[in-house]
């Protein structure tokens, strides 16, 4: 069978070849399994990593190394956060431009021919065959994992809380976004409400309710998939990447959730099924 060519982009694999090879990461990774607290982090857009086969989808390293591959500096705090509130957690373990985990599979947004401004040579025109690949190596193992964790902390008699750690470029387009840290939320704002106010209260921070987002967009997959079905309280971080783009800048903000969650995780009221 001949491979399939794209513009400069060459899929290296023959059909019934597995997208995921030997020496390809995990779709996922799992943090601190066993931890003992009664929440749990996800983080969607966690890596830049792209299958083997996919060749870099075609695109150079600094283009996957910019916001449209991964959200910057997401992961490093996420790994924080999950240490020290001794938390379960679950990492994607592919870029967005290879499957966003973030977005339902039949969303034009699930796997994009132009991001940012940049086209993805092997996004274009790609067979139903090449997605259905994409989803079973990277997307349904993600949230697969996703769900087994959320499972395994409820199973000891609390219904967890959902926390997604995002992060989002200063500047969209032609658009600059002011704000350091969004909040995104939909119907329940358990979390969300008193998270903006804790947050808003420290006079320092330009704080976005629903902003750069919002939680009610209908693109978005992981917080009705794993929360707003079960009735389980959750909120969407965004971070500003600018500022989370180098160490300190990821332990100053790592300290600011801290101290932030800190504030609102106590509350009883998180911890159970509502709607």
């Amino acid at each position: 069978m001949d491979t399939v060519q794209r513009d400069s982009f060459t899929d290296t694999r023959v059909d019934g070849d597995p997208l995921l090879g030997p020496d390809d990461p995990p779709a996922y990774e799992i943090l601190n399994p066993r931890g003992k607290a009664s929440f749990v982090f996800l983080c969607d857009h966690a890596s830049n990593k792209v299958p083997l086969a996919l060749e870099n989808l075609g695109l150079p390293a600094e283009e996957l190394n910019r916001h449209i591959g991964w959200d910057i500096g997401a992961a490093a705090i996420t790994r924080r956060l999950s240490a020290h509130f001794d938390a379960p957690g679950v990492l994607a373990g592919y870029s967005r431009l290879v499957i966003d985990c973030n977005r339902q599979l039949t969303d034009e947004q699930s796997i994009v021919p132009i991001s940012d401004g940049s086209p993805v040579p092997a996004n274009q025109d790609i067979s139903d065959q090449d997605a259905a690949d994409r989803a079973d190596a990277c997307f349904w193992p993600y949230h697969e994992a996703c769900a087994a964790v959320i499972e395994g902390v409820e199973a000891r008699g609390k219904v967890p809380p959902i926390i997604m750690m995002h992060s989002f470029t200063p500047v969209m387009g032609i658009g600059e976004r002011p704000w350091h840290i969004g909040v995104l939320w939909d119907r329940d704002g358990r979390m969300a409400h008193p998270l903006i106010d804790h947050l808003r209260s420290r006079g320092d921070l330009c704080v976005g309710d629903n902003e750069p987002y919002s939680g009610a967009s209908p693109h978005g997959y992981t917080m009705p998939m794993h929360a707003a079905r079960y009735g389980r309280a959750n909120i969407q971080i965004e971070i500003r990447q600018d500022l989370i783009d180098d160490e300190a800048g990821v332990e100053r903000w790592t300290q600011i959730m801290i101290e932030s969650f800190s504030a609102i995780l106590d509350n009883e009221a998180l911890y159970r099924r509502e709607g």
